[in-house]
């Protein structure tokens, strides 16, 4: 088995499988035809996902919790806005949940979720869906290419 471990700067290959504080899967690399793969430490992952992996080598396997921080970062009240209903297509009804693509002024595109509805608007929410979350990973290291 090789010896060498996983640095700054190495493209790793890693199975993993992430879950939430109540034991849901919300993510794994068996979903996906082949395992993750990225530059440890180029900010491609998580920054807590990016410690986990330095130092691992090559069929190590580690479980271990990231607290918001280390993961989507906390919630933040700004990342909701109210929009009126005007501004909105008649048709689908807007629901609590759905997703929607928004603009910026910039160009960009980013997701959001509806979560309040009422008779003149609705509140958005631009948050990453695990913002505020603390998660725990299981993974194993597969490869390492220096």
């Amino acid at each position: 088995m090789n010896d060498s471990v996983a640095n700054k700067g190495d493209k790793v290959s890693m199975d993993y499988e992430g879950t939430r504080e109540d034991g849901t899967i919300y993510d794994s690399s068996k979903h996906h035809d082949n395992p993750l793969q990225f530059v440890v430490g180029s900010g491609q992952v998580i920054s807590g996902f990016d410690k986990a992996v330095t130092g691992m080598k090559i069929g190590d396997e580690k479980k271990f919790t990231l607290q918001p921080a280390e993961a989507y970062g906390n919630r933040n009240p700004k990342f909701t806005q109210k929009m009126p209903r005007t501004e909105l297509p008649p048709k689908p009804e807007p629901k609590v949940g759905m997703k929607l693509i928004v603009s910026a002024s910039d160009g960009t595109s980013r997701r959001a979720v509806i979560s309040e509805v009422n008779a003149d608007h609705i509140v958005i929410d631009l948050n990453h869906p695990l913002a505020g979350k603390a998660l725990t990973f299981a993974i194993k290291l597969v490869k390492i290419s220096h």
